[in-house]
């Protein structure tokens, strides 16, 4: 069962940092305001009302006994003096009856307590109004064949200080909370930096002028973030420092293989060898763009249809079919998602006569499926061929070409941008291979 409940109040529950904190501030604010009100209401407003309602009515009844005393002298007089002293208004109407439409609040405080108290001393023989009046409250009493009609201030029977007291117990907690919104808001945005930050990078992107900001804790891994992916740029940087250089080292002196071997008379072994020495500089040239795929390059805008496009434009047109919902644009680095889909359009068409590429939109992500025909992968052995220089020579024929890098690189470069390539059976009996980017 608390299982249950903490699912249903995970749902609930806003997931971002700065409104989850305000829930933190904000609820003992309110909590505590809810609670003093009810105890404010309940404890002094209501007992208030009960004893100035009180009072009103025996006020009342006093006058009403007297009226129907019929000593016109003592009636006259208290009249004058109701009017000076308490600001009653006082009307005797005769041959009249009691209204018979309701005209009090049924959940009102101060019309349920005058209610109480008239109900107890009048029976049924009243009827009162608050609703029509704004400060004033008409009261009628039917003594025999006259109507008694009396107008008084609501202010006798309600606490003028309610309003004053929500007052001031409201405003303070607005004020609290709205400057608790301003702090939340500048310690969660080094948060923010950092997220979007560590974000940018684990795309590939440069990130510069990182500044550690906030509370101590933030500014420590703000810190040891930045050290972290200078450590990892510099360890990036002298790789590919290392490889070029590799590069032109091993260049050199298989081009004087090849001088050398168009020197040999055995023309047989010469092209034999130089086969071998082409095939080298083909393993050294995917492997320094297998080393190479997460160099720097600018996010940018592009058409991800267009991209496709083009790429296929080199292929016959008999040998692929292209199917897109709508134009796409995708914000990243372009010449690395070009190298990407190209490693995979053309490990389909090396191993298969035909492939068949697709783009949809899913709520976050961009998905790019490639089929082809050919005799596929098997279950076992899709997760090895993402790994440099493997090769499923029985599945995939050993007569073709290729060191084992394409679909390396071409996972390299996904993941660099936050997605993804996943690879199943295809529906034509091959290969599916299928790019997730993010959005």
């Amino acid at each position: 069962m608390s299982f249950g409940l903490n699912k249903l109040l995970k749902k609930i529950l806003p997931k971002r940092l700065f409104y989850r904190a305000l829930i933190i501030v904000a609820a003992p604010i309110i909590i505590l305001q809810v609670t003093i009100s009810i105890v404010f209401f309940d404890s002094i407003w209501i007992k208030a009302n009960k004893g100035m309602t009180r009072s009103l009515v025996s006020e009342i009844k006093t006058l009403f006994d007297v009226y129907r005393s019929e000593d016109s002298k003592n009636i006259q007089f208290l009249t004058n003096s109701y009017k000076k002293n308490f600001d009653f208004v006082i009307n005797i109407k005769k041959d009249e009856l009691l209204p018979l439409t309701k005209s009090d609040r049924r959940f009102s405080p101060m019309d349920r307590s005058l209610r109480r108290e008239m109900k107890s001393v009048f029976g049924e023989n009243y009827w009162f109004d608050t609703v029509t009046y704004i400060d004033l409250v008409d009261l009628r009493i039917k003594s025999e064949d006259r109507i008694i009609q009396i107008f008084f201030s609501k202010d006798k029977i309600a606490p003028s200080s309610v309003r004053i007291f929500v007052l001031w117990l409201t405003l303070p907690s607005l004020i609290l909370i709205f400057i608790a919104l301003i702090f939340l808001k500048n310690q969660t945005r080094p948060i923010v930096n950092l997220s979007k930050a560590a974000k940018r990078f684990g795309k590939g992107e440069n990130v510069e002028n990182l500044r550690p900001s906030g509370a101590l804790e933030i500014r420590e891994a703000t810190f040891e973030f930045d050290r972290m992916m200078k450590r990892i740029n510099r360890h990036l940087t002298q790789r590919s420092e290392m490889l070029s250089g590799i590069s032109h080292d091993l260049r050199t002196p298989l081009t004087r293989l090849k001088l050398q071997l168009a020197l040999l008379e055995k023309k047989e072994m010469a092209n034999k060898m130089g086969d071998d020495i082409d095939e080298m500089e083909k393993m050294l040239n995917d492997y320094l763009q297998y080393a190479k795929s997460q160099t720097e390059e600018k996010s940018i805008n592009f058409g991800l249809n267009a991209m496709i496009l083009n790429l296929l434009k080199k292929y016959d047109s008999n040998k692929y079919e292209f199917h897109a919902e709508q134009n796409f644009e995708f914000n990243g680095r372009n010449n690395l998602i070009k190298r990407c889909i190209l490693n995979i359009l053309e490990n389909g068409l090396t191993y298969g006569s035909k492939i068949f590429i697709d783009i949809k939109k899913t709520v976050n992500s961009l998905i790019i499926t490639v089929d082809d025909n050919g005799p596929g992968i098997p279950k076992n052995e899709r997760t090895n061929v993402f790994r440099p220089f493997y090769r499923v020579d029985k599945s995939r024929g050993l007569n073709k070409s290729g060191v084992g890098l394409g679909l390396s690189v071409a996972q390299d470069i996904a993941k660099s941008h936050g997605g993804n390539i996943s690879l199943s059976e295809s529906k034509y009996k091959g290969l599916q291979v299928k790019i997730s980017l993010p959005i």
